[in-house]
């Protein structure tokens, strides 16, 4: 399944895609977040799909698109997880995952404008896969992870490099602005995804490209950070795993290249959609 989230933002509706076009399913009578994984949602919404799919109501297009699930208890991010952007960064391969958090509150639409933060002077972009949990994990072992995971999404995991890196304390400060984490177009179940270890990724801005690779430069794999990050916080239904950026950011350039108002950022993965956000 592909699930989607439309309409309003704060008013999102769920809804499916079927064979490239959207559909509305209010009806289900639930939206995607922490109790609807919980309860075994995914099986019960494919359930009701085969018993209703021939009745549903299209979205009508041009509709916004919100995140493709409702705002997650938490974004647990993976620095460095990409053997090429680590070394743009001139910095050494993690021995272990490097584990930060992002907010929230920056959660945002896949096409959503980006919102540039007051006094920010260095905004770069990460295109990364993102994992959604499915169930409540704690202490996985890895050969079980997979059975925790709902599914995969694109996310734009937007950094303010200054804020990060030149204002002391942890990554958090330059990851967490409004805006800075653009999620979907849609959720797409595990089932679907033919191999999350070989998906092409890409970023453009104003049309050149800027990041162009694949999930197989990972350093640590989908399976392996589940297991990880649940040795130390248990990880509930909707929460988020976004798993680290290629080469090619716009910190990497020498010298760097970051946005400005008025840039146009297109990204997208493999199997998993595109987004484009207009920067103001």
């Amino acid at each position: 399944m592909k699930l989607i989230r439309f309409g309003e933002k704060g008013k999102e509706q769920p809804g499916v895609l079927i064979d490239g076009k959207l559909y509305d399913a209010s009806a289900f009578g639930e939206d995607y977040g922490e109790t609807f994984f919980e309860t075994n949602g995914l099986n019960r919404l494919q359930t009701w799909l085969d018993e209703n799919k021939g009745s549903l109501p299209f979205v009508k297009e041009g509709t916004r698109l919100g995140a493709c699930f409702q705002r997650p208890s938490k974004i647990v991010c993976i620095g460095l997880n990409y053997t090429k952007h680590a070394f743009e960064s001139k910095m050494p391969l993690p021995p272990e995952p490097i584990i930060f958090f992002k907010s929230n509150s920056a959660l945002t639409g896949p096409n959503d404008g980006l919102t540039i933060p007051k006094n920010s002077r260095k905004t770069d972009w990460e295109v990364e896969l993102a994992v959604v949990i499915g169930k409540k994990a704690s202490y996985v072992e890895e050969k079980e992870a997979m059975d925790y995971v709902a599914g995969f999404c694109l996310h734009n995991d937007y950094s303010e490099r200054e804020f990060q890196l030149e204002k002391n304390g942890q990554w958090v400060k330059g990851k967490s602005c409004d805006t800075f984490a653009p999620m979907g177009p849609y959720l797409v179940t595990k089932d679907e995804i033919s191999d999350f270890n070989n998906l092409h990724m890409w970023l453009k801005v104003n049309g050149k490209m800027m990041q162009d690779n694949n999930t197989d430069d990972m350093i640590f794999e989908v399976p392996f950070l589940v297991h990880y990050i649940s040795q130390f916080m248990t990880l509930l239904p909707g929460d988020v795993i976004s798993t680290g950026t290629p080469s090619g950011v716009g910190h990497g350039f020498n010298p760097p290249v970051y946005l400005k108002a008025g840039d146009m950022v297109e990204l997208g993965i493999e199997e998993l959609g595109e987004q484009r956000q207009e920067v103001s």
